[in-house]
């Protein structure tokens, strides 16, 4: 995307007001050459992620086709529902979790890196927050190595959790 053709969005959610970023690069396209999620958001949320109660209020932030498939809990329930989740299993820690051990960026990223990750996709660029949470993307291989060592291939009903929580960060077991 050219400089000239900057995007702003503003961003009036539950846990956001008045929050605004600049879209810079194409979407889906210029990452980090060593950032390779398998999923796209869209098709994380289409899979089942977060129990189906993530992101259910941002849907104006983002492109309407993300949710089209997503799998979402009833509005009405804040519970995570793990059958909702593509392997059925509850493998996220409360949002409480994440800000004490220092995971969140609070003005950026309330939510966490799975709302990096949509922005990011979307084309918006913080240099030092983009390392950041790549650093803590690429540290979830040791998962992917356990699945390895412990699982037979093909077998995706070994280690459903870790699955699950690799699913979360934009990895695809489903093929190993």
């Amino acid at each position: 995307m050219p400089r000239s053709h900057k995007k702003t969005v503003t961003v009036n959610d539950k846990m956001q007001k008045k929050y605004t970023y600049e879209l810079v690069e194409p979407v889906g396209r210029n990452f980090d050459s060593t950032f390779k999620p398998d999923l796209t958001p869209a098709k994380m949320l289409a899979l089942g992620v977060f129990g189906g109660v993530y992101m259910r209020d941002c849907q104006k932030e983002f492109p309407k086709t993300w949710f089209t498939r997503a799998k979402f809990q009833k509005k009405e329930s804040f519970a995570r529902d793990p059958e909702i989740n593509y392997f059925t299993i509850n493998a996220s820690q409360p949002l409480s979790v994440w800000q004490k051990k220092g995971w969140i960026n609070e003005k950026h990223d309330p939510r966490g890196w799975f709302q990096w990750y949509c922005r990011y996709y979307m084309g918006r660029r913080l240099p030092d927050e983009d390392r950041r949470q790549i650093k803590r993307w690429k540290q979830m291989i040791r998962h992917l190595a356990q699945i390895k060592h412990n699982c037979r291939a093909g077998d995706i009903l070994c280690r459903p959790r870790q699955r699950q929580a690799l699913l979360h960060w934009g990895y695809d077991t489903r093929k190993m």
